[in-house]
C-alpha cells in the first residue's frame, strides 16, 4: 500500500510538472506590418490602402460599423484571404528575427476567436467533446488528430475551469449553447499560447457574467506578453486593457495609434447604426381570449441525452411580445427552436401550434413564421444573393431553386429597405459582413 501510494504521488507530481510546462510554453514575439494593403471581394473594394503596424505586446481595438471591413482585415492578417496584387503593397511578419512575406510561415502563432470561426464547427459538423476541442489548441489543429495525454487532459480541464466551463468537458460541442461554445473556444485559445490572438466581435452571444469572465481572462497572467486584436462596434463589447485603436470607416483607416478616451468615444459614436425612422405604433386591444399561437404542456426537450427544457408550461397568444431571458446554457435557443419545430417534445408532454393539426405539414407553419438565429446564419448558403435570401423567407427554405416573381422581389426590397440594406440586394451573402448578414435575416423574417 505504501508503494502504491508513493507511485500515485509520483505520477501526480510528474503530471502536474507536465501541465506546468504546457502552461508556460514560451511566447514567440510576432510583429506585423501592413503597407498599402487593399482587398476586393466579389469585384467590390472592401479595404483601401491599409497601413498598420502591430508590435509585440500591443493590445489593439478595431472599431467600425457593420460592413466597415473589420473581419476582412483580421482575415487578411491571419492569411485567410488574399489581398489585391499591387507593386507597393506588402504584408510582412517578423518572427525570431526574420521577416516573412507569407502569412503561412507564421500561421501557428496566430489564434482566432469569434462568431465566424465558431460557426465553422456547425458548418463542417465538428462535434467533438469540449475537452477534445480545447486539446486542438494544444496541437494547433482544427480537429483532434492525436489522443490527449493525461497531462494534456489535466491542462485542458484547468483551462475550461478558468473560463467557467469545466462542467461542459464531456459534452459534445454542437449540443452546447451559443455562449457556451464561445467559452470553450476561449479555453482553446488559451491552450494555443499564440503570439497574436484575433478576437472578432468576441463578446457577441455572451451574457453579462461570462462577458466579464472573458475580460478577466484577457487581463490575466496567461496572456501576459501576448498581442491581441479585438474588433467591436458596441460600447459593451470593448474589453478593458486595450492600449491602441484602429478606426475603420468604409474600409479606410481613419485613425491608427495610441488609444485615448476621446478618440474611442468618437469611433464608437460613428460606428453606431443610424436609427430607423419612427413608425406609428399599432394599438391592439388587450384580450385574454386572443387565439393561442403556441401552447406547451409539461414539455421536456432532450439534446444529447441531456434534458435542456423540463416540464415547461407556456401559452403565447396572438399579439403578445415576449422576451426570453437567461444566462448562457439556460435553454433560450432550445425553446425557440422547439417552437419552430427543430426539436421535439418528449413523450408525456405536448406542443400545439396554431393551424397545425393532423394532416397539416409543419412546413406550412414555418412558411408563416419568421426565424432569426445564429445557426440559421451558419447554415445559409453564402452564394445566394441578398434579394433571393429574403425571398426564401416566403417559402421557409434555405435558398431558391427557381426565379423569384416580380411580386416577391418587391416584397423583398421593401423588407430590405426597412433594415437599411436595399442597396445590397444584388450582392451575395459572401460579400456581406457578419452583422450585415444578421440584418438580412431580419428582412427574411419580415417577409
Amino acid at each position: 500500500p505504501v508503494g502504491r501510494g508513493f507511485e500515485s504521488l509520483r505520477a501526480r507530481h510528474f503530471r502536474s510538472a507536465a501541465e506546468k510546462r504546457l502552461a508556460d510554453r514560451p511566447l514567440r514575439p510576432l510583429e506585423i506590418r501592413l503597407d498599402g494593403l487593399a482587398l476586393t471581394r466579389g469585384g467590390r473594394p472592401v479595404l483601401h490602402d491599409i497601413h498598420w503596424h502591430v508590435r509585440p505586446g500591443e493590445r489593439w481595438l478595431v472599431i467600425g460599423a457593420s460592413g466597415a471591413g473589420k473581419t476582412q482585415l483580421l482575415k487578411a492578417v491571419a492569411g485567410d484571404v488574399w489581398p489585391d496584387a499591387a507593386l507597393t503593397a506588402t504584408r510582412r511578419y517578423l518572427l525570431d528575427g526574420q521577416w516573412h512575406e507569407q502569412p503561412v510561415d507564421v500561421r501557428d502563432e496566430i489564434a482566432w476567436l469569434g462568431p465566424e470561426r465558431q460557426d465553422r464547427y456547425e458548418r463542417y459538423g465538428w462535434n467533438h467533446s469540449a475537452l477534445a476541442v480545447v486539446g486542438t489548441g494544444l496541437h494547433r489543429t482544427d480537429i483532434p488528430l492525436d489522443t490527449l495525454s493525461s497531462a494534456e487532459r489535466g491542462h485542458c480541464l484547468s483551462l475550461l475551469r478558468l473560463t467557467g466551463s469545466a462542467r461542459l468537458a464531456r459534452r459534445q460541442f454542437l449540443t452546447l449553447s451559443y455562449g457556451e461554445r464561445r467559452l470553450v473556444l476561449l479555453a482553446r485559445a488559451l491552450a494555443w499560447r499564440a503570439s497574436v490572438l484575433l478576437l472578432d466581435e468576441v463578446a457577441t452571444g455572451l451574457d453579462a457574467v461570462n462577458r466579464q469572465r472573458l475580460y478577466r481572462v484577457l487581463e490575466s497572467r496567461r496572456f501576459k506578453g501576448s498581442t491581441w486584436i479585438c474588433s467591436a462596434h458596441r460600447d459593451e463589447d470593448v474589453p478593458p486593457g486595450a492600449d491602441h485603436l484602429l478606426w475603420l470607416d468604409a474600409g479606410r483607416v481613419r485613425h491608427a495609434g495610441k488609444l485615448t478616451a476621446r478618440r474611442l468615444k468618437q469611433a464608437l459614436a460613428a460606428s453606431r447604426e443610424k436609427p430607423a425612422p419612427p413608425r406609428t405604433p399599432v394599438r391592439r386591444k388587450k384580450s385574454t381570449r386572443a387565439r393561442a399561437v403556441f401552447t406547451l404542456h409539461d414539455a421536456d426537450v432532450w439534446i444529447d441525452e441531456k434534458r435542456v427544457l423540463a416540464e415547461l408550461n407556456l401559452t403565447i397568444r396572438r399579439g403578445e411580445c415576449w422576451v426570453i431571458h437567461g444566462g448562457n446554457g439556460a435553454g433560450k435557443s432550445t425553446l425557440l427552436r422547439t417552437l419552430y419545430g427543430d426539436h421535439a417534445v418528449a413523450s408525456g408532454g405536448s406542443i400545439l401550434r396554431a393551424g397545425v393539426v393532423i394532416g397539416v405539414p409543419l412546413d406550412d407553419f414555418r412558411a408563416r413564421t419568421g426565424l432569426i438565429a445564429p445557426h440559421l446564419q451558419t447554415d445559409y448558403p453564402r452564394y445566394h444573393t441578398v434579394q433571393d435570401t429574403v425571398v426564401s423567407g416566403l417559402h421557409a427554405s434555405l435558398g431558391l431553386n427557381f426565379r423569384a416573381t416580380a411580386a416577391e422581389c418587391r416584397k423583398a426590397l421593401a423588407a430590405l429597405k426597412s433594415v437599411g440594406m436595399e442597396e445590397f440586394a444584388d450582392r451575395t451573402l459572401a460579400e456581406m459582413s457578419y452583422g450585415q448578414v444578421r440584418r438580412i435575416l431580419f428582412a427574411r423574417a419580415i417577409v
